[in-house]
């Protein structure tokens, strides 16, 4: 570990979008809400913790969530409602530090090394900001304090909601030894059970992998994941990033053909978009569509479309993604063993100009 760590928050707003709804409208207090449209290509947006004892999570299917949850009471989202809220916790953060480094609108990293308030330690300037977005939104929120954002991102979830949880640099070791590989960023059900066939399911297994070894089996990624099993992770918190794309793909079981593949893509559209709608919630909008195709000889392929007008929906994204297919010059009996969907090129919604109808032609194709 370095000599002089730095020190990084990461705040979370509890159940946000959900709270705020039952913060303005208190008939909704103590009762499963969820925030999400109607209909059978909606996602849940946001699902308040009485609703999340029932499976209900963001993301998930809107008709998932109801059969779930019969009861939940479901409420359209309003973003220029929740933007408010989020500028606001925004401006308390500011009060600490300049080096904020957003995620969404509900959550962001802080590197709190050295503060405007001179608070006294990171733990301290964590409550405060807690007790201050408590006072002022009538909201609770959790936070991680940590060496490193991957750690402060686990220690805020450690003890929701409205928790604090602090990892000092002394207890990283003993901290991440018994936690399965899972909770490690980057380690998705896939390479969970390549390490796990490998005999590793916690970190402390993951220790016992000479790093040799897990760059020849892994490649870069087995470094990574030998510095993340250390608890090293010197990416910084950076103010005003950008996204650049964002995506959701899958590995399959067994490789599939191009048509095979359709219901898969239609669902990585799903969460794609929904990544997405946090994007046009600041302002920006993805231009590019991506569809992201391995072989089953680890051959990538990828093929993309930049439409001339908006998309509008999941269903639109997901429509276009699947009429991308028909651009891979490889015969019908070819096997997929990855797809993914992905969402590019962003823009400022003001300055998205419509040029050609190319989006349109390819629907009717």
């Amino acid at each position: 570990m370095p000599n002089a760590p730095r020190k990084i928050l990461h705040v979370d707003m509890d159940a946000f979008y959900a709270s705020v709804e039952q913060r303005d409208d208190p008939t909704l207090r103590g009762k499963p809400v969820v925030v999400a449209w109607r209909g059978a290509r909606s996602v849940v947006c946001a699902a308040s913790y009485e609703a999340r004892k029932f499976g209900v999570r963001s993301a998930m299917p809107a008709v998932r969530a109801e059969r779930l949850c019969p009861q939940a009471i479901f409420v359209p989202p309003d973003f220029v409602r929740y933007k408010a809220v989020s500028r606001k916790v925004r401006e308390i953060f500011a009060r600490h530090t300049d080096l904020i480094e957003p995620l969404s609108l509900d959550e962001a990293y802080l590197d709190v090394t050295v503060t405007k308030t001179g608070l006294p330690s990171a733990t301290a300037t964590a409550e405060a900001i807690r007790t201050a977005i408590r006072e002022e939104t009538q909201l609770t929120a959790s936070a991680g304090v940590a060496p490193s954002k991957f750690l402060a991102k686990i220690a805020s979830d450690w003890n929701k909601p409205d928790g604090l949880f602090v990892i000092r640099p002394h207890q990283v070791l003993a901290f991440l030894a018994p936690l399965p590989v899972g909770r490690l960023p980057g380690v998705g059900k896939v390479m969970d059970a390549k390490l796990e066939a490998l005999g590793i399911k916690t970190v402390g297994d993951l220790r016992t992998l000479p790093v040799a070894e897990l760059e020849e089996r892994f490649g870069r990624w087995g470094r990574r994941l030998h510095e993340l099993a250390l608890g090293i992770d010197d990416h910084p918190v950076q103010p005003n990033q950008l996204t650049m794309q964002v995506s959701s793909e899958d590995t399959f079981e067994h490789d599939l053909t191009l048509d095979e593949l359709e219901p898969h893509i239609r669902r990585l559209a799903e969460k794609t978009w929904y990544a997405h709608l946090r994007e046009i919630e600041r302002g920006r909008m993805a231009r590019t569509i991506v569809l992201k195709l391995k072989t089953s000889d680890f051959h990538t392929l990828t093929r993309s479309l930049t439409p001339s007008v908006r998309l509008r929906s999941a269903t639109e994204l997901a429509d276009v993604a699947c009429a991308l297919r028909e651009r891979v010059e490889r015969s019908a009996s070819s096997r997929y063993r990855l797809v993914g969907v992905g969402l590019s090129g962003f823009v400022d919604q003001d300055s998205f100009v419509a040029q050609s109808d190319l989006f349109d032609d390819l629907l009717k194709t």
